[in-house]
């Protein structure tokens, strides 16, 4: 299991890309890398509601490379892949209701876009380090809980079919052609450099909008049980995931601090301070796709990465809510 130091050894002067690297996890990560002092370059396309924020690495801007490419684009993701050394593929459409209404354009982006971005890989770095950004939302409605990767994946939304179909090209990859490949199923990340201004990213982003602006958010039910992850933990695993042997070929589980969606709402409230939120029943449509309750078994991640989240929701919440009440302006 590498330590800190082996990490700071392998990411030292390596070639390393991030897909969607202007994004909330993204731009973390990249931030991240340069204190490892990684050769790092960002590809990301900037598309509307997209969540790329070119002001999310404006610390690093000087020393890093950008560029604003679609993943979609086969030569242009051949010529910036060549001599990577890690790839962290976080290029995605996130939005469970913007894959209802447009499942085309999210069939592209986690589908088919995966696909070219691993055959280039194939031709032009075939011994990088893959580490792909999966989600929860490909097992659907759990059947058991805490849920863990031998779950039954039966997802409730197009987004969830094309993340489990992107995933899954990422294994094949690996079980085919020898690539190294690992995918993270992640929950509800949060933290610095989210997006805020609506619901897109996730339901937290709205809530935490609503509690800097002095205005009551809505829970829906508020009974459900979610896990929430810190980007620094969700960092920290995507990090573990690239040096780690164990997790070549891998899917994993990421989990965090779970909570009932009325506690972490109230978790909210009073890391800033006051405020306050309404419990709604889900709206029609959202209910649709609602999975109820979900948390993870993660033990597979940690057993392999010696892994584990450190920052809990309380203090999560309260660094978020610092960074946003400096910077809300970049991201409204």
């Amino acid at each position: 299991m590498p330590d800190a130091a082996d990490r700071n050894a392998a990411f030292a002067g390596a070639r390393v890309v991030i897909t969607g690297g202007l994004g909330f996890i993204g731009s973390n990560l990249a931030l991240r890398l340069v204190e490892l002092g990684a050769d790092l370059l960002l590809v990301d396309s900037l598309l509307p509601d997209s969540g790329g924020n070119p002001f999310n690495v404006a610390p690093v801007r000087d020393r890093v490379a950008i560029e604003i490419a679609d993943i979609r684009d086969a030569r242009a993701m051949r010529s910036l892949l060549a001599g990577c050394r890690y790839l962290f593929n976080l290029a995605a459409q996130t939005s469970h209701m913007g894959s209802m209404a447009d499942p085309e354009t999210d069939l592209e982006i986690n589908c088919r876009a995966q696909l070219t971005l691993l055959e280039a890989c194939r031709e032009v770095c075939p011994e990088a380090r893959i580490v792909y950004a999966g989600t929860r939302q490909i097992y659907g409605r759990p059947l058991y809980l805490p849920v863990d990767e031998k779950h039954p994946l039966r997802p409730v939304d197009a987004n969830g079919v094309n993340k489990m179909a992107g995933e899954a090209y990422h294994i094949l990859f690996h079980d085919a052609y020898g690539i190294h490949a690992a995918a993270l199923r992640l929950t509800n990340t949060y933290g610095p450099r989210m997006r805020i201004k609506d619901a897109r990213q996730t339901f937290i982003g709205a809530w935490l909008r609503a509690a800097l602006e002095g205005r009551r958010f809505e829970v829906w039910d508020g009974t459900q049980f979610r896990d929430v992850t810190y980007v620094d933990d969700a960092v920290d695993a995507f990090l573990l995931a690239a040096l780690s042997p164990a997790a070549k070929g891998a899917v994993f589980n990421i989990g965090g601090d779970r909570l009932r969606l009325g506690a972490l709402a109230d978790a909210l409230v009073a890391a800033n301070g006051g405020g306050g939120f309404e419990t709604r029943a889900f709206p029609a449509e959202r209910k649709r796709i609602d999975i109820g309750n979900y948390y993870a078994d993660d033990t597979r991640f940690r057993e392999a990465t010696g892994w584990r989240p450190k920052v809990a929701a309380a203090d999560g919440l309260r660094r978020t809510l610092d960074y946003f009440r400096v910077h809300l302006a970049e991201y409204l």
